[in-house]
């Protein structure tokens, strides 16, 4: 398609980027803009058993599908429709169904790692980065896992002590560097959606 604008949305795990895609969304026609998660691209696991995929770190940028995101992304950007894996957390593992994704004006693509793949940083048009407080991504994670994902909270601590918090350390922090706009997760980010909501008026 035409003027297509990829919005790369980055930042920790509870770190609010679903939030920040809701404010952008809310200020766009429906029929404009979509979005891509990151989550729905983890590599499948079909051939492995539950025990094994359950021991994935899934906060490495290893456990992603880079080269499938990346040519999904190219292909709505040639404005043809894709068909979107579906993950599922209780599992591990892609489930057989897809989601039926047409191109848009916007496309906005989010997740923890997305700023690790040098194909996917250049397909953006802009990148945000949401920076949360440790704590606060803690205590979302917590509540996520164990409402949404089944998870008891000895198991929710132990993977953030792990794995959640090295691996932000290593992976996703640095990639704030990559941004064009960093967004610190509070209520008082008005002026940062409002600088992206411009950029995608001028843009379309």
């Amino acid at each position: 398609m035409k003027n297509t604008f990829i919005i790369g949305i980055a930042g920790g795990t509870g770190s609010g980027k679903t939030t920040v895609v809701n404010q952008i969304i809310n200020e766009l026609p429906a029929d404009e803009v979509c979005v891509i998660s990151q989550d729905s691209y983890y590599n499948a696991t079909g051939n492995l058993s539950y025990g094994e995929r359950s021991k994935i770190n899934f906060d490495h940028p290893r456990a992603i599908d880079f080269p499938l995101l990346t040519k999904h992304l190219e292909k709505l950007k040639d404005g043809k429709v894709i068909e979107q894996p579906i993950y599922s957390f209780v599992s591990h593992n892609r489930t057989k169904d897809t989601i039926k994704t047409h191109p848009r004006k916007v496309i906005i693509i989010e997740g923890i790692l997305i700023f690790n793949s040098k194909e996917l940083r250049n397909l953006c048009d802009i990148k945000v980065f949401v920076h949360a407080d440790a704590d606060e991504r803690l205590i979302r994670r917590v509540k996520r896992d164990i409402t949404e994902r089944g998870r008891d909270i000895n198991e929710v601590l132990s993977r953030y002590q792990s794995t959640l918090k090295p691996m932000h350390q290593q992976f996703i922090e640095p990639t704030k560097n990559y941004a064009d706009i960093i967004i610190p997760n509070d209520r008082f980010n008005t002026v940062a959606i409002d600088i992206v909501r411009t950029v995608i008026s001028e843009r379309l």
